[in-house]
């Protein structure tokens, strides 16, 4: 991206998202980070290293607090260059869906869907003004392709992928790009969260790295490799492209 360019990135605080957080701000970007926990101490460690970056703690899931956030990011920088949409939560119990509550399934989908649905909607009209932009939405290998006990999780991810699609469509005229990273297992909190789950999390770990074709998890870094070129000039003929990242997961 152009030196001082902004960026939001949701779900900045760990994992995906701070990953892409370090790499924009270590290449002269202007970053906010965004999560429900406190970001500040990712912000901090940015800026401790010649960065720039400051936090903003947000629920994506709130109507409210996402327009709130990028009146926040107008104030201080008057624009914005980029949004990725890294904020996500996985199914909190590996169930079919008729094991599932009906809690569950909204609250995936508030966070995976309507967030992402809700960031790029606040977003839009001040990169419209500022004569375009760059969206990245992260879903996952599991808006691809079917896995056991993930129909609520993948389900929500399938969907950024076609909202995706179709927001690509709708904001050409505003030369705003709209582009999705399917990231595969990935060594993030969110991952060891359900391997801690599972009823064997030694074989859980092993199972999500023997399904990638690499036969080892990906690290965030990698991620971020490619949310960064996906945001950057480089990228300037890629629009409703489905990026997928996931170690071969999908090649089978």
């Amino acid at each position: 991206m152009k030196h001082g360019a902004v960026t939001v990135v949701t779900g900045g605080a760990s994992g995906i998202g701070l990953a892409t957080a370090r790499r924009l701000a270590g290449e002269g970007g202007r970053v906010a980070i965004v999560d429900r926990t406190d970001p500040e101490e990712a912000a901090r460690a940015i800026v401790a290293t010649g960065g720039e970056a400051w936090g903003i703690r947000m629920d994506v899931a709130h109507e409210d607090e996402v327009r709130a956030m990028v009146d926040a990011v107008l104030s201080r920088s008057q624009r914005v260059d980029a949004l990725v949409n890294a904020a996500g939560i996985a199914t909190p119990r590996p169930v079919t869906i008729d094991e599932a509550t009906t809690a569950e399934w909204a609250n995936l989908c508030a966070v995976n869907l309507t967030g992402t649905f809700l960031c790029c909607r606040a977003v839009i009209p001040a990169m419209r003004r500022g004569g375009g932009g760059a969206i990245v939405n992260i879903a996952s290998e599991l808006g691809l392709v079917g896995s056991p006990r993930s129909a609520m999780y993948g389900a929500t991810k399938g969907a950024v992928v076609q909202l995706t699609r179709a927001l690509a469509v709708d904001h050409a005229p505003d030369h705003i790009r709209v582009n999705c990273v399917c990231p595969g297992p990935v060594d993030t909190p969110l991952l060891r969260g359900s391997v801690a789950r599972a009823p064997d999390p030694d074989a859980k770990l092993r199972a999500e790295m023997s399904s990638t074709l690499l036969g080892r998890l990906g690290r965030p870094e990698e991620i971020a490799n490619v949310i960064r070129f996906l945001v950057s000039d480089e990228a300037s003929f890629m629009t409703g492209s489905i990026v997928v990242a996931d170690g071969g997961v999908t090649a089978r």
